[in-house]
């Protein structure tokens, strides 16, 4: 080899992790970036139009603001109930060794997911009420099981050879489980977590069927009301909403995935 190509070769070598990085960093950022493309595109689309009363007491900023933080509020706070209800149950059907009990739960959390979701929705408003609270139990219900099966089969997952190491280290079973079996099970719970919450971002917008609020009122004033616009502005609002939380929700998994996994 002549110093001339060990020289381009060596040039290559370095601009390669230099490409990869603004790979990375534009792959990071795509979601963001055509998610306010849209916005803006959907923004100067509505102000083109003339608007009639009723679709002007909808497509006002007041009332969109209002729906967007009655949306987010039940997406964050089900998304919330999931993970601290979830993740310690699965821990538990982890350790147990009752087949029965472990076989009750997963059916139980099987039952919720199976069922559409409006029907868990009417179900709960018809023997219970109307309202926030209803529409947050279904959604926990129906959000449930992804992050109960992904905590079981992460820390399931685990290699045995590890565990008995930590143990012939001196490690009590919690301290084996608090510093070795979760921190390897991160990333595995993480993306559960990560799916129900873009399943509570769409289950979300049925809320309106019980007066629970949401992007739902848009949508479904839409279709009632025969205003396109309407209809268009909700959907697109809870397509972008579910853009950008599984975006914030890969990056926390990048984040707090353990190192050299």
């Amino acid at each position: 080899m002549t110093v001339e190509s060990a020289t381009q070769a060596i040039a290559t070598a370095n601009r390669l992790p230099d490409e990869r990085g603004r790979f990375r960093i534009l792959k990071r950022f795509t979601t963001p970036i055509v998610v306010v493309v849209v916005l803006a595109l959907l923004l100067l689309w509505v102000s083109s139009l003339s608007l009639d009363s009723i679709e002007q007491r909808t497509l006002n900023w007041t009332y969109i603001t209002l729906r967007v933080g009655e949306h987010l509020s039940l997406t964050v706070v089900a998304s919330a109930l999931v993970a601290v209800l979830a993740i310690p149950t699965g821990i538990l059907l982890s350790r147990t060794r009752s087949r029965a009990l472990r076989g009750t739960i997963l059916g139980i959390a099987n039952v919720g997911q199976a069922t559409p979701a409006v029907g868990v929705v009417i179900l709960l408003a018809i023997v219970w009420q109307t309202g926030y609270t209803t529409a947050l139990v279904a959604l926990v219900i129906y959000a449930f099981l992804p992050v109960l099966r992904n905590t079981m089969i992460g820390l399931q997952q685990v290699d045995a050879n590890v565990r008995e190491s930590a143990r012939g280290m001196g490690m009590t079973p919690n301290q084996v489980l608090l510093r070795i079996e979760l921190p390897l099970a991160v990333p595995v719970i993480l993306a559960g977590l990560r799916t129900s919450l873009v399943f509570c971002v769409g289950v979300a917008t049925i809320a309106t069927f019980i007066n629970a609020g949401g992007l739902g009122d848009m949508i479904v004033n839409g279709l009632k009301l025969q205003r396109f616009p309407v209809l268009v502005v909700g959907a697109v609002l809870v397509a972008c909403i579910a853009l950008l939380i599984d975006w914030l929700a890969g990056i926390a998994e990048d984040l707090l995935k353990p190192k050299g996994i």
